[in-house]
């Protein structure tokens, strides 16, 4: 007997990389192995020298096809074994490493829209739905649309094993948000990939794309973000820690602010929930800052903070290694004063 392994990489598209996958089938009782892909056609490899690599890093059950397949995310290495320059994860393993004693976890938002073709789901041919107001946590067919897919998507997601803790429906029509964690900086970031998958792959099902743009309708509606909450062991048990992040944040806010995706301007104006991408701030309850500090964080004195600044489109490999060298770095240097 055999099984298929779908196995998934992250390409080398810029400025946005993409997701791709193919299928290997291996004899019952054999793990998947090392295996390798065409980086000519990926945006990784000239067409002279285009073998790539994909090495196993993670699996978990394959919802699509059920039974024993499997879904496999893979690192992108060269021939000689050593990393692509397109592989992400290999910078944040170190630090997730270096500061795993503070035991840093995230709960990533991430945000998306679907699209019928060229316009968002929900939005009527040749104009445009009701102003924003009633779509965020709606309900009824005249505000919601696409709710079957994303219940599908969930079904996936937890059918895989991956750690989903919700869904809601966003602000603008046709704009959902699911939540991964909290987790560990490489667990969360590996799950998101694969259920950023899985999302492709359920509403290819369906007729529909979903799309991670940051901007996907200009003018008077809102953005797509992936609001990145996070905290340490200390900033679980004390609220100075916390305040101490959120410093150290704001000293490195513009290298982090590039590192959040794409196009982060068109998202971040200082409109829609959003502090402008040029400044910083942190605040308590407040979504109009670049970190927020839940309103219970302030009254418990412990807990953890929001970062709203992340896109939809960032690559969550460089958003959390980005907050744990930060903040954790911070962190160490203030227990030693």
């Amino acid at each position: 007997m055999s099984y298929k392994a779908e196995y998934i990489w992250i390409d080398g598209t810029q400025p946005t990389a993409k997701l791709r996958s193919k299928t290997k089938v291996l004899p019952d009782g054999v793990e998947p192995p090392v295996w390798g892909f065409d980086g000519s056609s990926t945006n990784q490899a000239h067409g002279a020298s285009s073998d790539c690599v994909l090495k196993p890093v993670f699996v978990c059950p394959d919802p699509i096809r059920g039974g024993d397949n499997v879904l496999v995310l893979n690192e992108v290495l060269l021939p000689d074994m050593t990393p692509h320059p397109s592989n992400t994860r290999v910078l944040l393993t170190p630090v997730a490493e270096r500061f795993a004693g503070q035991e840093p976890i995230f709960g990533i938002e991430q945000e998306y829209t679907f699209f019928a073709g060229a316009r968002p789901l929900g939005f009527p041919e040749g104009g445009f739905p009701a102003p924003q107001g009633g779509y965020y946590c709606g309900v009824g067919a005249d505000e919601i649309f696409g709710r079957e897919i994303v219940e599908k998507h969930l079904d996936n997601c937890l059918a895989a094993g991956l750690s989903i803790s919700g869904i809601n429906a966003e602000v603008m029509p046709g704009q959902w948000e699911f939540q991964v964690g909290p987790l560990s900086p490489l667990e969360v970031s590996d799950q998101l990939w694969v259920a950023r998958w899985l999302l492709y792959r359920t509403a290819e099902e369906f007729g529909v794309s979903a799309t991670l743009d940051p901007k996907p309708v200009r003018g008077d509606w809102n953005g797509a973000g992936a609001h990145t909450n996070f905290s340490t062991k200390a900033m679980r048990e004390g609220y100075e820690p916390i305040i101490t992040a959120c410093e150290a944040l704001g000293e490195k806010a513009q290298e982090h602010v590039r590192g959040y995706g794409d196009d982060i301007e068109s998202r971040l104006t200082g409109l829609h929930e959003t502090a402008p991408w040029s400044e910083y701030s942190y605040g308590v309850s407040d979504r109009g800052a670049s970190v927020r500090i839940p309103w219970q964080v302030e009254v418990d004195k412990k807990g953890y903070i929001e970062d709203r600044r992340p896109n939809a489109n960032c690559d969550p490999y460089v958003v959390t290694r980005l907050i744990v060298d930060t903040c954790c770095a911070a962190l160490e240097k203030a227990e030693q004063v």
